[in-house]
């Protein structure tokens, strides 16, 4: 009986425990609000690009049509901060995707503050936020040692929509700028490269970057079919130079063919795009020479390109920096 008893005693300890954390684990989901497990953002993100590289779609190349959205980094139509890193990528896509005129996006209470509104049945685009926090428990137990506390990072999604997709929105927030004249020379990246003073030689009939040596070597613009494109290539070489090691001090020994080879081309393919679309220069479609090596390395880690579009953020703000443009200001600007 005694054991009875006891059996029963324990049966009610067993539920009320697995109440309570049935009851813990509802708060703290619901204490994450919109927050999602990192893995499921990474892994959704990934499978877009890959998809779209798949298809002959690179949202890098030329993530615009002349005809139907002027080209630029995306932006937050309130504030007017450029979005950056993995959002460039996905705002770029969002545009070709749509059609939209404008790379000037806003969340729905954004639209509204300015006295505009979302119009019904529009999607937004999912755009992220990483930053990291520290938990109390790990607070209180560095507190009073040399210690410092562990932080754990995190990704947050935002939902913002384009400028294209509201109604009712101010003028100053929907009036585009002025194309760029038609010419071969482009002041600003002519002053960009000479600002860097980056040992830049023009000759030969290869484009690369000398890790060893350090400096840059790009065909005379002549010799390209489309002369923009001269610049294209030039700032894909100095996003290589941003990576040495009294700079930002990228791995760059990895060998063609390799994985890290084709992590370092993305990321100076990346900043080329950003660069390009931040001084206003649209090049002509890029061949895909490193699309097998992009996708496998994509395919064997879905945080990749995230890490990727950071990279080339930071190469892009590097150069940016030696000239009076304006460089990249947050992950994400919402």
């Amino acid at each position: 009986m005694q054991d009875k008893v006891q059996t029963a005693v324990n049966s009610g300890t067993s539920r009320t425990k697995s109440q309570r954390a049935a009851r813990t684990g509802k708060r703290r989901r619901k204490g994450r609000g919109n927050a999602a497990p990192r893995a499921s953002l990474y892994d959704e993100v990934t499978a877009k690009i890959i998809t779209q590289l798949k298809m002959g779609i690179f949202p890098w190349v030329r993530p615009w049509s002349a005809e139907n959205a002027v080209p630029g980094l995306p932006r937050n139509a309130v504030s007017g901060r450029a979005y950056s890193g993995i959002n460039v990528l996905i705002l770029w896509g969002a545009v070709m995707e749509g059609g939209y005129p404008s790379q000037d996006w806003l969340t729905f209470r954004q639209a509204l503050a300015a006295g505009g509104c979302v119009r019904k049945g529009e999607r937004g685009q999912t755009v992220f936020y990483a930053d990291r926090f520290t938990p109390e428990k790990e607070r209180e137990q560095v507190e009073g040692s040399a210690d410092a506390p562990r932080s754990i990072p995190f990704l947050k999604r935002f939902t913002v929509f384009n400028a294209a997709q509201c109604d009712g929105l101010p003028e100053k927030l929907t009036t585009e700028p002025a194309p760029l004249p038609q010419r071969e020379l482009h002041d600003q990246a002519e002053a960009l490269i000479a600002a860097t003073e980056a040992d830049f030689r023009t000759g030969g009939t290869k484009a690369f970057y000398n890790v060893g040596a350090d400096f840059v070597q790009v065909p005379p613009q002549p010799a390209f079919t489309h002369q923009i494109d001269y610049y294209r290539t030039a700032l894909h070489e100095l996003g290589h130079w941003t990576g040495y090691k009294t700079r930002l001090g990228r791995d760059q020994s990895g060998s063609f063919g390799t994985a890290l080879y084709a992590r370092e081309e993305l990321c100076a393919e990346l900043a080329s795009a950003f660069l390009c679309a931040a001084l206003g220069i649209v090049p002509t479609v890029r061949h895909a020479d490193y699309i097998g090596s992009w996708l496998a390395v994509l395919r064997q880690d879905n945080r990749a390109i995230f890490k990727a579009a950071s990279q080339a953020s930071k190469a892009a703000d590097y150069l940016l920096a030696f000239t009076d443009q304006v460089p990249f200001r947050s992950e994400c600007a919402a």
